[in-house]
């Protein structure tokens, strides 16, 4: 069997149009970016029918130096935000766990020498409003059990590279390991971005950066991506970190696999590019 394809999502957000001016995907499905979501959802329920699901997003980030693995079997979805109008809170995502996945996952943390136990919460936005998109309940179910694990508390790309290598075989088993952010993604120059038809500079050129050191030769690939962290734009096109981090665990679950950018859509202050390391057979 080949291995599964990991994917990066840049998943956007539920900010509301009215008090951000941002596009929210999760209820326009003619935005460019709510299709491509459908279309990597499409490629994964007919193609790779994977059996189960790895989740890593940008929204969870505790603070403390062990990761935490959702073990439970019955999951409802997290509201992590506050202040939005009172449909958002009646949001649901129809899924289940797996604790046999999760321990599984546990197992290959520890040997890794990463600290890690299991704990029983929901799915964050980062995960929910995504998979609304790509798997919408109604016309793409995902019929396979999900597994959240948290990210580490920190910024140093190596230990999200060491995370995703940790938990690589998964892959071996069809299980698809898929990764949620933003290329780029600035909320403090969003409403400013968004009253311009053109980009943001920084958008334009850290969304190409990542491109370039995403796509090259495998073997130079963690250190091309190290290099992002050097660039001058960093902090305007992320000013905190957690949105592009988690590429990095895609990349290091990736391995020797090619990694290619599927699409990019560059707006405002925020880039949709998604991404997939390997090839999905089928």
């Amino acid at each position: 069997m080949m291995n599964t394809p990991v994917y990066f999502i840049s998943h956007g957000g539920v900010s509301p149009v009215t008090i951000l001016g941002m596009p929210n995907i999760m209820y326009e499905p003619e935005h460019p970016a709510y299709k491509e979501l459908q279309k990597i959802g499409r490629e994964i329920t007919s193609k790779v029918r994977p059996k189960g699901v790895v989740v890593f997003s940008a929204h969870w980030q505790p603070s403390n130096d062990a990761l935490e693995v959702n073990t439970a079997e019955n999951v409802d979805v997290v509201y992590d935000f506050y202040g939005f109008p009172g449909h958002y809170y009646k949001e649901k995502y129809p899924n289940r766990g797996s604790k046999e996945l999760a321990l599984k996952i546990l197992d290959m943390l520890h040997q890794s020498g990463i600290k890690a136990g299991g704990v029983t919460r929901g799915l964050d936005h980062g995960v929910w409003a995504s998979f609304k998109c790509a798997f919408n309940p109604d016309e793409n179910p995902l019929d396979a059990p999900i597994v959240q694990v948290s990210l580490p508390d920190t910024e140093d790309p190596r230990d999200f590279v060491k995370l995703g290598v940790a938990v690589s075989r998964l892959r071996s088993e069809n299980i698809v390991i898929i990764c949620t952010g933003m290329a780029v993604h600035n909320l403090r120059d969003l409403r400013f971005a968004m009253q311009s038809p053109e980009p943001l500079p920084y958008t334009k050129t850290f969304d190409e950066a990542l491109k370039v050191a995403v796509e090259v030769e495998p073997a130079s690939r963690e250190q091309s991506m190290a290099g992002l962290m050097q660039r001058p734009d960093l902090r305007k096109a992320h000013p905190t970190l957690e949105h592009l981090l988690p590429i990095y665990v895609g990349a290091g679950a990736a391995g020797a696999d090619q990694g290619k950018r599927l699409w990019t859509m560059q707006e405002g202050s925020m880039s949709w590019a998604q991404y997939r390391f390997g090839e999905a057979s089928g």
